[in-house]
């Protein structure tokens, strides 16, 4: 189905929705570091001859995976796809248009499952290192936390809630009001603060990463060490990947692709960041359907945050391997330093020289540093909310699996925040435990925007002998990420299931709307092949009375059909008789305009619907559209031979069983009046 403009809505600089998607975006480099630092350490022992104390040296070339993804992966592939779903359902947007049936739907539901998880997880994790920030703080641990942790403990101890998840819970609170004031008008006052916040953000961290460049240029034993460490590290494996020159390179390029899957929440903002696409601000001469101006400042503002995503990435995960201790990561007395590793540099926290990284630093702009990174991560999934807002429930609505009731109200959004604040208890508020299901959901979205971008590549260069040629780069796309998600699923398969688990969630909610919503009239109206055949129609509507006689196509002739209807069901050869032939276009789809043409085939009239739905639902579209104008109609069936279980499977998956019943049970439901409903008569 072609994506339509979304209703009219204010627009704003692609500068302004940077700062907007920055929120979501830029809020990582808050865990990152300290996640490469980890997912290093740990893959250390897997290579010939890495040694614990070199392990280290190579957190930046993590970094590396991050930058060379971002840049030759995934921006390009978004590149293109804003360009072809420009109003805002990114990905999966596109993959509709190209992946169609039931098979199209499922994997569109899939996605939206992981779209789900992404933007639980996104809340979540953000809350929990905002908590961490919390409970890091110099002035918050020596005047508020003794009292905090007695306050739980005396007067809340049947709640169980530790310091980290009672924190937690607090900020999402705080934050869900924020939301639903973004929910219910994405004003510029709330814009005007994702840019102050987000400014501000990337003001400290700069600071931060100016003060520890300056320091390791004041101690390059620094920088002689990483040096060290990284030569031995890389030397012992070189033998293993390969004997010539480029053993160095290839072995870089390995160790970032490996340490990639954990590290793909740097990309996390990519999926979500095309829902915000309808809020760039275009040209007034831009095309509705594809508008060029709006297209390009995406675009702008794409390449823009890619950009900066990569130098705070790099510039953090550097920083933190050279400064920062492993005694502060890891020590589990510091726990509250591991997922704050930037916010221990800034309060003044000693380097590996022994020294903080100026002067400057220390308790007051670490206080300043923890209420801005706190607020971005609060904030954190503002784009998110949009998509959970506007692009989920209407892929729901369109596929028929969602309760009108459950849109008009809002209650998908309602149901999302009590779950971040389950999921945020469930996993103890705890970073690490949460980043394998964000970064398995954000791979998922990778790879079907991949799989969206290859797929309409090949179907617009369809015939033509440069179509390998164009389609190349992005196949090679689509392979990488799918191997990243093998890669995480080997690594950590829980967290790919939990992923999954909100996949599950999805298909079975949905088909159980679908499936309540089965007998809805789901017609809108119908398309004409021509002129004549709309006059036709009109024509055949004011007659007094209709015997309608459905025929199945490629069956029995028109004239044995007849003899048989009129024998059985006792008609005169005075009764005129029209015939209705139904052919089913994508039965997946829950409303559609179906086209309908009219015929004369050896004297007998013949009403012909395609791109239909189901069969019921046009039959039963049809005799309420005569009954409109006189007299209800007849519509006459034989017996069928299907059995009621496979009659009702026919029709809801392919559109085409239990034709009498559904037929009588959609006009009873559309018509209300007993004088004016059809009749269907099967025998």
């Amino acid at each position: 189905m072609p994506e339509t403009s979304p209703p009219n809505r204010p627009t704003f600089p692609w500068w302004v929705i940077l700062c907007l998607v920055g929120l979501d975006y830029f809020s990582g480099i808050a865990y990152l570091p300290s996640i490469a630092a980890a997912h290093v350490r740990e893959l250390g022992g897997r290579f010939t001859d890495l040694k614990a104390e070199h392990v280290r040296a190579l957190g930046p070339v993590a970094a590396l995976g991050v930058v060379l993804i971002t840049l030759l992966g995934a921006l390009p592939v978004y590149l293109y796809t804003v360009g072809r779903s420009p109003h805002g359902k990114g990905g999966i947007g596109l993959l509709e248009q190209r992946a169609s049936g039931w098979l199209g739907k499922l994997i569109i539901l899939g996605l939206l499952g992981f779209v789900a998880a992404d933007f639980v997880l996104t809340r979540s994790i953000s809350t929990s290192d905002a908590a961490a920030h919390v409970m890091g703080n110099y002035y918050y641990k020596t005047n508020l936390s003794a009292g905090f942790q007695a306050f739980l403990s005396e007067r809340l101890p049947w709640l169980g809630l530790g310091e980290p998840v009672a924190i937690s819970v607090l900020l999402a609170v705080a934050a869900f009001g924020l939301y639903y004031f973004l929910v219910g008008q994405l004003s510029r006052g709330f814009l005007g603060v994702a840019v102050g916040v987000v400014l501000a953000y990337l003001a400290v961290n700069t600071a931060v990463f100016a003060a520890s460049l300056s320091h390791m240029q004041a101690h390059p034993g620094l920088m002689d060490k990483w040096r060290a460490d990284l030569t031995p590290a890389l030397g012992g494996v070189e033998a293993d990947v390969v004997a010539s020159g480029g053993g160095t390179l290839m072995f870089l390029l390995l160790l970032a692709l490996i340490t990639f899957p954990p590290m793909a929440i740097g990309l996390s903002g990519f999926e979500l960041t095309m829902a915000s696409a309808p809020l760039v601000s275009g040209s007034e001469g831009d095309d509705p359907k594809s508008p060029g101006w709006r297209i390009f400042n995406t675009r702008l503002m794409m390449i823009a945050a890619a950009l900066i995503m990569c130098v705070l990435v790099v510039a953090s995960v550097f920083i933190v391997s050279l400064l920062v201790p492993d005694a502060a990561l890891f020590d589990p007395e510091t726990k509250h330093v591991q997922h704050r590793s930037l916010a221990y540099l800034a309060h003044g926290g000693k380097t590996e020289t022994g020294l903080p990284i100026a002067s400057w630093v220390g308790p007051d702009f670490g206080t300043l540093y923890d209420v801005v990174t706190i607020l971005v991560l609060c904030l954190a999934g503002a784009s998110a909310t949009v998509t959970l807002r506007d692009i989920v429930p209407d892929f729901l609505t369109r596929f028929g699996m969602q309760l009108d009731w459950a849109r008009q109200t809002g209650v998908i959004l309602h149901l999302f925040n009590a779950i971040i604040l389950v999921t945020t208890i469930v996993f103890k508020a705890s970073v690490t435990d949460q980043q394998w299901a964000y970064s398995a959901s954000v791979l998922a979205l990778l790879f079907g925007a991949s799989l969206a971008a290859l797929l309409d590549v090949r179907e617009s260069w369809k015939g033509s002998w440069l179509r390998p040629v164009m389609q190349l780069p992005f196949l090679l796309i689509t392979a990488l990420f799918f191997l990243m998600g093998v890669l995480i699923t080997i690594q950590r398969p829980s967290g790919v299931l939990i992923g999954l688990g909100f996949v599950a969630v999805v298909m079975v909610t949905a088909g159980i709307s679908r499936w309540l919503r089965s007998t809805e009239p789901r017609f809108q109206q119908f398309r004409f092949t021509s002129d004549k055949a709309k006059d036709s129609w009109d024509t055949a509507r004011v007659m007094e009375f209709h015997v309608l006689v459905p025929h199945v196509p490629g069956g029995r002739t028109l004239a044995e059909k007849e003899a048989e209807i009129r024998a059985s069901h006792r008609l005169g050869a005075d009764v005129p008789i029209l015939f209705v032939e139904v052919l089913v276009g994508d039965p997946s789809a829950f409303a559609v305009e179906p086209v309908l043409d009219t015929a004369e085939e050896e004297g007998r009239t013949v009403l012909r619907v395609t791109e239909a739905t189901s069969v019921p639902h046009a039959i039963a579209a049809i005799a309420l559209a005569f009954s409109e104008m006189g007299r209800p109609p007849e519509v006459h069936f034989a017996w069928s031979d299907e059995s009621p279980l496979e009659a009702n499977l026919n029709f809801v998956l392919l559109g085409q069983g239990n034709v009498p019943w559904m037929v009588h049970e959609l006009c009873r439901k559309a018509e209300k009046d007993a004088t004016k409903r059809p009749r269907v008569i099967v025998g």
